[in-house]
Order: C-alpha cells, then sequence, then structure tokens
C-alpha cells in the first residue's frame, strides 16, 4: 500500500510518501515571506503553495523512488486551516486521484497531530496503546484528546479562547521577537528564572482551559518591567520568556493531570507545533515519571505541520474503507 500524503493547511507546503506504513520521505517547503508582516498572511501563503506543491510532490516521490502510477490513494489535509491554502492542497489532490483513477483520502489535521505517533521512518520507538490521552497543542488549537483508536477520538477538553501556540506568538511579539516568537521563546526561556515573577492560573471548569487572560497579564507585566528603565526589557527579556512559558506549561499539565485520573489512564501523549518545546516535552516527561505514566512524544521532525502524519492517517482511513468523493471540499473549521 502506498498513499502519497499531501499537507497545505497553513504556511508549509509538504509531501510525504508512505510504503507499506514505512515513511519513504517528507518533503517540506516552509515560507519566509511571512516573517516580514510578523504573523501568517494567508493571501501569500495560498500563492506560495501554488508555487511550491508541484515540486514538493514531486520531490517527495523521487526520493520515495515511487512512480505516481504505483500510488494506491491520495491523501489531503481537508481542514481546518486557512481556506486559500487548504484549496490549493485539495484541488491538486482531488486531480491526482482522478487521473490516475485511485482513492482520494480527506484526512483532519488536528487527528493527524495525534497520528504522528504513529509514523515509523526506520527509527525503532514505543508507539502508545489504546486508550491514551493526546494533549495536541500547535498555534491554533489546544486540545485533550481521548484516543480510543486511530478513528476513534473524543476531544474531552479545550482551550476556551486562544491556543498556547497563540499565547506564545503574541508574547513574544510584546517582547519584540521576530515571527515566529514560539521558537525564539523557547530559546530564552532557558537562560531565565521561570519563577521572578508570577502570572495567574485561569480558573476554567471542567477539563477546559484559557490563555487569554494570560496573555494579557503579561502585557501588563512587560509594560511594567519597561516603565522602571529602558534598559529593563532587554535585561529582563530572557525572565520574562521563562515566566510566560511556565505559565503556559503549568496550566497544559495541570489540566492533563486532571483528565488522566478522571478517565483512568495510564498512557499519555502530546502533539502539534508546541510539542516541539523543550521545557513542555521536559516537564511532561517528568510529571509522567511522578505519576507513573508511560509518556509518548513524537520526534521534534512530526511535531509542526508535515505530510508525514497525514499520510499516516490517509493509511488508516483507506485500510478502513473510508474514501473520499471527487467533489469533496476543504472546511477551515473542520
Amino acid at each position: 500500500m502506498i498513499v502519497l500524503g499531501i499537507e497545505s493547511s497553513c504556511d508549509e507546503t509538504a509531501a510525504a510518501v508512505l510504503v507499506d506504513g514505512v515513511l519513504r520521505s517528507n518533503v517540506i517547503a516552509g515560507q519566509e515571506v511571512h516573517r516580514t508582516w510578523g504573523g501568517v498572511v494567508p493571501e501569500l501563503a495560498s500563492r506560495a503553495h501554488q508555487e511550491n506543491i508541484v515540486p514538493v510532490v514531486d520531490e517527495a516521490l523521487r526520493q520515495a523512488g515511487v512512480a505516481r502510477q504505483q500510488l494506491s490513494g491520495v491523501a489531503f489535509t481537508q481542514g481546518p486551516g486557512l481556506i486559500g491554502a487548504l484549496l490549493v492542497g485539495a484541488c491538486f489532490a482531488r486531480s491526482m486521484a482522478q487521473a490516475l483513477k485511485v482513492p482520494l483520502l480527506a484526512v483532519d489535521h488536528v487527528q493527524a497531530h495525534v497520528l504522528a505517533h504513529f509514523v515509523r521512518d526506520g527509527d525503532p520507538r514505543p508507539v502508545p496503546g489504546f486508550p491514551f490521552l493526546n494533549l495536541t497543542v500547535s498555534g491554533g488549537h489546544t486540545q485533550l484528546v481521548l484516543v480510543r483508536s486511530p478513528l476513534d477520538m473524543e476531544v474531552i477538553g479545550s482551550t476556551t479562547d486562544d491556543a498556547a501556540g497563540e499565547a506564545f506568538d503574541k508574547g513574544a511579539k510584546v517582547l519584540g521577537l521576530a515571527y515566529p516568537g514560539g521558537p525564539l521563546v523557547d530559546k530564552l526561556a532557558r537562560e531565565g528564572d521561570p519563577r521572578r515573577y508570577k502570572l495567574p492560573m485561569p480558573s476554567v471548569p471542567g477539563l477546559d482551559m484559557s490563555f487569554s487572560g494570560v496573555k494579557t497579564a503579561f502585557l501588563n507585566l512587560v509594560r511594567n518591567v519597561e516603565a522602571e528603565a529602558p534598559e529593563a526589557l532587554e535585561r529582563e527579556r530572557p525572565h520574562l520568556c521563562a515566566v510566560l512559558q511556565q505559565a503556559i506549561i503549568d496550566q497544559l499539565l495541570a489540566r492533563t493531570r486532571q483528565a488522566m485520573k478522571a478517565h483512568g489512564l495510564a498512557r499519555v501523549g502530546i502533539a502539534g507545533g508546541v510539542s516541539a518545546n523543550s521545557g513542555l516535552r521536559q516537564a511532561l516527561v517528568e510529571l509522567g515519571e511522578r505519576e507513573g505514566w508511560r509518556t509518548f512524544i513524537p520526534p521534534l521532525a512530526y511535531c509542526t505541520d508535515n505530510a508525514a502524519m497525514i499520510a499516516v492517517g490517509g493509511a488508516f482511513l483507506l485500510e478502513a474503507g473510508r474514501t473520499a468523493p471527487l467533489d469533496i471540499v476543504p472546511k477551515a473549521s473542520l
């Protein structure tokens, strides 16, 4: 079974090839154009996808040593994401599947992040058994997902406002850091004291989370530091990054621990772009050791947006016979 996966939900054009469940290639073209604007510009993203998708798919097939006529199916991201960006990948995948007369496979981007745990690439590592809890954290989504099988997932907790990734990026912008700010906050936080200042822990019922108040409190904290002296912000930047990162991590892990106990689970995973954050990865491992959980964290290559996870999602759909019609449309808020 040979599946081509195509990812175009935001600002990465990606393609991957899976052969009998093993990843043969995973090609990603990023879009540097957005750095100038301090965030993703949807129209520019769509244009870049149009420029990149043919060479990216061609390179993925070449690296995999697979001819397009050998494909068993074409998987693509149906949503959620930027509608213009999604349309590029969806139209390309529909056309390719129709031309080759192979099944079309519509993959949910957020579910695919969970399936990143099941990417097999020749590097042996354990995969979570079922059921397990997955903390999915990215620039647009923060969810606690009860995973019963690759195609049976239930969201049991979510953010009520901003996602964790948004809090990182917006906090970085307040500090004058370049886009994307999350990785820079992570880097600077290693040099700072996370307890130098204190940010509030939101009180949200159930297993839901909130990061809007953290963002506002952090903005006020930075303004107060700036008011002390012109050079204070530069001196305190590593400490401020550490404080912001710790506040986000504390809330994520508190809800994760609550969900694990509420559902009697012993296995926990993390996925999504923010799962690349070194502080969060270390904190989850340490929490798992204290609680006696088995903890699963994908390699960094499969944390951020990539097509390997889309190909894996497509393979599970193909095995289950859940193919998509050729007139299927992308959905920004899937």
